[in-house]
């Protein structure tokens, strides 16, 4: 297959998943998260940071049981908050209502806080520092998981007396982190066929992909494993990711690559659904129009 670049222009999100309940999953991700309701249909729950653009879908499958370790699917999706500042409000929020941190990291590209949603689902959220200040070496981004100073991001709040209105509105679905079965069938898939770049190989077990320079839109780790399988049929976790597509033509562009590699794909009202061969669900789509 010829090499070919996916749209520079091109993101991901939202991120559908299955949850166990509904109503402690809204809970946890309005109170706790600080999203907001933007569409209710059945047990699908679409949630909002701006009123306006679907960031997560929750998808009520009763008495799912969380993805058990050691298979492939969600490591985490990441929340792009647009400043230090925000990401200090949010730790301040999670400290305020004492839910439990996984980890915080900086990577030298960003400065991250983890954690887990009640059904076991991770979720990173992040502020990019400017792509001026991001560390450079023989044509690579070079990024890390060194300490977060969390005094210097709690800093931040002493220009800021504001009362704790939800996440900032301009947050958007920055990054996927998946746990793959095999790195060099990952990359194949993203990178040889769909055309994301290669940004970072990270050890032996994790990759990270972009569109347009971006220090990474996907993440791909073995860390459950190589050779893990696809987690059992009523698993809560990941459902599908969006790849969203700036037009119509650029979007076709990578169809007809999907075509070319012979891949199983779905036409749905959400898009062209995909699996990668891991089993993930990806759906390829193109940007709503504005406003």
């Amino acid at each position: 297959m010829p090499p070919f670049s996916i749209d520079p222009a091109t993101v991901v999100g939202p991120v559908a998943l299955l949850v166990a309940n509904l109503q402690r999953a809204e809970q946890f991700y309005g109170h706790v998260l600080g999203l907001r309701a933007l569409h209710r249909s059945g047990p699908t729950l679409t949630l909002t940071a701006d009123g306006a653009t679907p960031l997560v879908l929750l998808m009520e499958q009763a008495g799912a049981t969380p993805r058990p370790p050691r298979t492939t699917g969600l490591y985490h999706f990441a929340l792009l908050v647009p400043s230090r500042l925000e990401l200090a409000r949010s730790l301040r929020q999670l400290a305020a209502v004492r839910y439990p941190l996984t980890g915080a990291s900086d990577h030298l590209v960003s400065e991250a806080l983890y954690l887990n949603d009640p059904d076991g689902n991770g979720i990173e959220i992040y502020r990019d520092r400017p792509r001026a200040e991001w560390p450079w070496r023989n044509g690579h981004i070079q990024m890390a998981v060194d300490p977060l100073d969390i005094d210097g991001v709690l800093g931040e709040l002493e220009r800021d007396s504001s009362d704790w209105q939800g996440i900032a509105a301009e947050t958007t679905l920055g990054h996927m982190h998946l746990h793959v079965a095999d790195l060099a069938s990952a990359e194949e898939f993203y990178c040889g066929v769909l055309g994301f770049e290669v940004m970072v190989r990270y050890g032996p077990g994790a990759l990270f992909v972009s569109a347009g320079g971006y220090h990474h839109h996907l993440g791909l780790n073995t860390w459950a494993g190589v050779g893990a399988p696809p987690p059992p049929p009523g698993s809560a976790g990941l459902r599908y990711f969006v790849v969203r597509l700036p037009n119509a033509a650029a979007l076709e562009q990578v169809l007809a690559r999907v075509r070319m590699a012979a891949l199983p794909a779905e036409t749905t009202d959400a898009g062209t659904i995909l699996r990668d061969p891991s089993g993930n669900g990806v759906v390829l789509a193109v940007m709503p129009p504005r406003g």
